[in-house]
């Protein structure tokens, strides 16, 4: 990978919306951009890092038996709705009607 061939915008001077010293220097380092509060946009820097720690945490997984999966984002408000967690999320869980109309929520973690 060489410097002049990736977009690694760093910065001099400290963002004032950054306020740990870890946000600082991941927008410092052309690691992160903030798209608005709460969104960061990676950028190839930083994906090339966030990459190399699953690539770790992959392995040692592996190493351990364990077992990757993916889980689909949306998910039925039914199940939400049956244990009751949907009240203890409120307002911030993301629902809507699918075309068939169907409840289906983003799931908290996604």
């Amino acid at each position: 990978m060489f410097w002049t061939k990736t977009f690694i915008p760093t910065l001099k001077e400290t963002p004032q919306e950054a306020e740990s010293i870890s946000h600082q220097l991941l927008l410092r380092s052309g690691s992160v951009r903030m798209l608005m509060a709460g969104a960061y946009s990676y950028l190839p820097l930083g994906l090339r890092v966030l990459n190399n720690i699953k690539g770790v945490i992959r392995e040692e997984m592996n190493a351990a038996g364990g077992a990757e999966l993916l889980l689909p984002a949306l998910q039925p408000l039914e199940l939400w709705l049956k244990t009751g967690r949907d009240k203890d999320i409120g307002e911030v869980m993301f629902r809507f009607e699918d075309r068939r109309g169907r409840k289906v929520c983003l799931g908290p973690t996604h």
